[in-house]
Parts: C-alpha cells; sequence; structure tokens
C-alpha cells in the first residue's frame, strides 16, 4: 500500500541550517508529510531522541561542529535507528562527496537546487522500500 493512501501521513525529519532552504522544503513537502525541521547537531539529536520518524532528509553542512554525514554514520551505528531510510540534499556536487555519502549509509544523494518531483519520488520510493524489507 502506497504510503499517501496511509491515514497518516510518513514522518520526515528535515536537516537543513540554510533557513530559506527550511521553509521551502516544509512547503513543497507538508502536503505529503508530517514535516519536522532542525538545524544542527544538537537538534538533530534532540529530535530523533524524542520523536520517530520514517525518513530523514540531511544536509552535508549544517550548524555547529558536525557534518551531516558525521550524523548519518553515528545514526546507522545505531540499532534502534539504522533501519530509518536517510535522503542527503546537498550543494557538493562532485562524485567524491556522493561516494563518501553512500560510504557512511545515505540511502539517496540529491544536489541542490533539486527537482520537486524528483525529491518527492526519491522519498516515497525510499519509504516503499523501507515498508517491504
Amino acid at each position: 500500500m502506497p504510503f499517501q493512501s496511509l491515514p497518516d501521513k510518513p514522518r520526515i525529519l528535515i536537516t537543513e541550517d540554510d533557513i530559506e532552504n527550511q521553509k521551502y522544503l516544509q512547503l513543497i513537502l507538508r502536503r505529503e508529510f508530517d514535516v519536522t525541521v532542525c538545524d544542527s547537531e544538537d537538534t538533530f539529536n534532540e529530535k530523533i531522541s524524542r520523536n520517530h520518524f520514517d525518513i530523514i532528509m540531511m544536509d552535508v553542512t549544517l550548524k555547529g561542529g558536525k557534518s551531516g554525514l558525521e550524523l548519518v554514520k553515528e545514526l546507522k551505528r545505531k540499532e534502534s535507528y539504522k533501519h530509518i531510510p536517510v535522503v542527503c540534499l546537498s550543494a557538493h556536487v562532485f562524485s567524491q562527496d556522493k561516494t563518501k555519502a553512500l560510504e557512511v549509509g545515505v540511502d539517496a544523494y540529491l544536489t541542490k537546487p533539486v527537482d520537486n518531483k524528483l525529491l518527492i519520488q526519491t522519498l516515497h520510493k525510499l519509504l516503499h522500500l523501507h515498508e517491504i524489507a
């Protein structure tokens, strides 16, 4: 059963340090997702420890000490969180950036600016793959 037919929307945590990008992502995703936003290592750890999320969108560059990739690497090491799909949405466009992200456990890597349709399709595809796994 596709997620959009469920009465409850899938919960997504958007980890993005740029306020304008946060607003934009919330605007395009709020119809199909229950959206929560954070901008740093501290707010990410707070949100992830207090809430259940079906999927995470992670920027590479964040406020504070750790990068998004470091947070993903830590998350994927934890038994209770390693199953959550992670989409990396980054301005880093080089192939080595994508390779590094996939090595730490990112499930999909998209670059900014991203096509809205591609972003939503990618999120739903990962949710569906997680649902049947």
